[in-house]
């Protein structure tokens, strides 16, 4: 029997992302750490960019040592265009062409619009939108270069529907769902795909840091996680292995026809 016949027979690659290079930001906690696993699992190697260099060191060494795949930890500030570009050219210099694009990292201030402020405002677009910007524009070369391509941006249900408070991130969200659904179309004739994970509240840091300002008014932990989980119909929050799950399938080359989709993980918020 041929190598490819006994390949057909024995099933899909465990791997199937083996020696792709995927850069995931914001990839050493909460949601991106979840999806750092996954893409690992799929046998990507991995250049996990953030700020915060002690989680970032924990996570790198905690994937590394499983000796599955290469992992590459490396430092960006996403305020910062030279940073960015720095940060890119570093992890391609350490892990080759970047086939696989994660934009995870975002930040969420909340505050009434009449009590928000302009550099506020800026810094919530600043890293929710023209950082994936400038990292798309950073890795398409490479991408049509390796005839594959596959980005993801993590935006929000906040991103396709409206929440009080939190203005800039709504706005931010929304913005960078269309930027998903223009870019995915300025690629649609090639090998690239572009889409966006839409998460509902999850159980991350920003979800505990939510249910803590809820909690000050009064409320019990139980009834702020309550008021925070009354908009998904599952009653929950979501996990951030099922946020992974999906951005893990859109990566796979076996995805190639969803492209410009903005799909909610949210338990049915978002229909």
């Amino acid at each position: 029997m041929s190598s490819d016949a006994q390949a057909e027979e024995a099933g899909p690659s465990p791997r199937p992302l083996g020696g792709r290079h995927a850069l995931i930001t914001g990839g050493n906690r909460g949601i991106g750490a979840a999806i750092a696993e996954e893409l690992a699992g799929l046998g990507a190697n991995l250049t996990l960019a953030a700020r915060d260099q002690a989680a970032l060191r924990q996570q790198r060494d905690r994937l590394a040592a499983t000796g599955a795949v290469a992992v590459h930890g490396q430092a960006v500030d996403l305020g910062d265009a030279a940073s960015i570009e720095a940060a890119v050219a570093a992890a391609r210099e350490a892990l080759g062409p970047i086939e696989i694009l994660v934009n995870n990292a975002g930040i969420a201030p909340s505050a009434p619009l009449a009590k928000a402020d302009l550099p506020t405002w800026e810094r919530a677009f600043g890293v929710n939108v023209t950082a994936p910007f400038l990292l798309c524009q950073a890795v398409l070369d490479d991408m049509q270069g390796a005839g594959f391509g596959r980005i993801v941006n993590v935006a929000s249900t906040a991103g396709v529907r409206g929440y009080p408070f939190v203005s800039a991130y709504v706005a931010s969200k929304h913005a960078l769902v269309g930027l998903t659904r223009s870019l995915a179309l300025e690629l649609a004739k090639g090998p690239i795909t572009v889409n966006a994970v839409c998460p509902g509240y999850t159980e991350t840091e920003m979800a505990a840091n939510a249910i803590a300002n809820i909690a000050q008014s009064g409320k019990t932990e139980a009834e702020a996680r309550a008021i925070l989980t009354r908009g998904n119909p599952q009653g929950r929050l979501v996990q951030p292995d099922e946020v992974a799950r999906a951005v893990g399938w859109l990566c796979l080359p076996g995805s190639a026809a969803v492209t410009g989709q903005a799909i909610a993980v949210a338990g049915g918020e978002v229909m």
